[in-house]
């Protein structure tokens, strides 16, 4: 299980592109599109690794706002709060 020992702390994102990082700070929600469908990551959530699909990485941050990313394939990763977006091709949107 997820270490949720301190719930106030944000999930730590990353967003990366096979040649820079595109995006990373901390979160309160990661909405993603892997080969299975959409996945929403919260705090707490259990480890995973999954194949990401072509489409939208939408970030929502503390205040509200959102960080949107259109990414190729890849894969994402979720341990201990940190998620993790590794693709192809990624590049901001807004």
């Amino acid at each position: 299980m997820a270490d949720v020992s301190d719930s106030s702390a944000p999930l730590q994102v990353s967003v990366v592109a096979a040649d820079h990082e595109v995006w990373s700070g901390g979160a309160t929600q990661v909405i993603a599109k892997t080969t299975e469908g959409e996945i929403g990551i919260l705090r707490g959530h259990e480890p995973l690794l999954a194949i990401l699909a072509e489409g939208e990485v939408r970030v929502t941050l503390a205040d509200g706002k959102r960080i949107v990313a259109k990414a190729d394939e890849g894969f994402l990763s979720v341990e201990n709060n940190r998620v993790t977006i590794v693709a192809r091709a990624a590049e901001l949107v807004s």
